[in-house]
């Protein structure tokens, strides 16, 4: 029986829409939206070992990077759960070179959507955790749809961001700048349901680190040192998942520090700045933590394509601090 004190998340959005005297309800309809799409990227994911859609679909996505079956229908889903809402002036993927208009059979909104469908899908064929990236911002241009400059604007000018994780159960997190929630799919009732208000990073957290530390000699005699100091001298333990929103997903309940500097293969870094870091800033930015590209806030930092990729430091706030102060001094 369903008990009186669940809270499912389209009770959880409307709520909250209810507190808002001017809200017309588009913005709680999108973020619902999401949520179907995450659930029927779920049911792939969890199932995906029964059908044929686990491997490669023998194509290239823009970044020269192999495209997964599922990274294809996810990226499909999403652009489906959204394009015909009429609340979506334009939308960019990860897997797509160019922002993706709304067909003009339907009509357009106020929201930009980016989002990336299915981070950490080279390891699906392993069977680790993956998730869905989103952002959400007001567009700012004046025609009726959405252009580029819509898609190209700084994290600190979202609305909503957050993630859903394909893992153990799969959870939906997001914030609205007011706070980050928690909600994992019940499956015996297809709803996701409240289980993490209001998180925040421990306090005091986890000493934990997460870098792929495979690339240490292309690393740059900063980032060198500063893991060198958090294994001797800092009392760190190493956690490497190597699926990002896996990584931060931990990190974010147990507090710790998640990296991927650039390197010589990567000097620019490898994470992309509008589907990957600026979201996850904004959601370790809520929860009471620091996003960092080693110099700057995340947050801050002005997109000048739509694929631009940045190194990333993300986590608790005083191990970010740590990592900043540390490349700064390295010569």
């Amino acid at each position: 029986m369903l008990q009186s004190h669940v809270v499912t998340i389209s009770r959880f959005l409307i709520d909250a829409e209810r507190k808002q005297p001017h809200a017309t309800g588009a913005f709680t309809s999108l973020l619902s939206d999401i949520a179907l799409a995450a659930k029927v990227i779920g049911r792939e994911v969890n199932k995906a070992g029964l059908v044929d859609i686990l491997g490669a679909a023998g194509d290239e996505n823009v970044h020269g990077e192999q495209v997964q079956k599922l990274d294809v229908f996810a990226n499909q889903v999403m652009f489906r759960a959204l394009d015909h809402t009429g609340l979506v002036a334009c939308m960019a993927s990860e897997e797509n070179e160019t922002f993706i208009p709304i067909p003009d059979k339907f009509p357009a909104g106020d929201y930009v959507v980016i989002y990336d469908p299915l981070d950490g899908s080279s390891n699906i064929d392993v069977n680790v955790s993956i998730g869905t990236i989103f952002s959400i911002h007001k567009k700012i241009t004046d025609g009726e749809r959405g252009t580029l400059a819509d898609c190209l604007q700084p994290g600190s000018r979202q609305v909503a961001a957050g993630y859903i994780l394909y893992g153990s159960s799969t959870m939906m997190v997001y914030t609205t700048g007011a706070g980050v929630h928690g909600f994992t799919l019940d499956p015996s009732i297809g709803e996701f349901v409240l289980s993490h208000p209001l998180l925040r990073f421990p306090d005091p957290p986890k000493k934990v680190y997460s870098v792929n530390e495979a690339y240490y000699a292309r690393w740059s005699r900063g980032q060198q040192r500063l893991v060198s100091h958090l294994k001797t001298d800092g009392g760190f333990g190493s956690r490497y998942i190597g699926s990002l929103v896996a990584d931060m997903h931990r990190i974010l309940l147990q507090g710790g520090l998640f990296m991927y500097p650039a390197e010589t293969q990567n000097p620019q870094g490898k994470l992309r700045l509008l589907y990957e870091a600026a979201p996850m800033a904004m959601v370790i930015e809520q929860a009471g933590g620091r996003a960092s590209n080693g110099i700057m806030d995340v947050m801050d930092i002005q997109p000048e394509s739509l694929h631009q990729r940045i190194p990333l430091y993300m986590g608790s706030k005083d191990f970010v601090d740590l990592a900043e102060k540390m490349l700064a001094e390295s010569p």
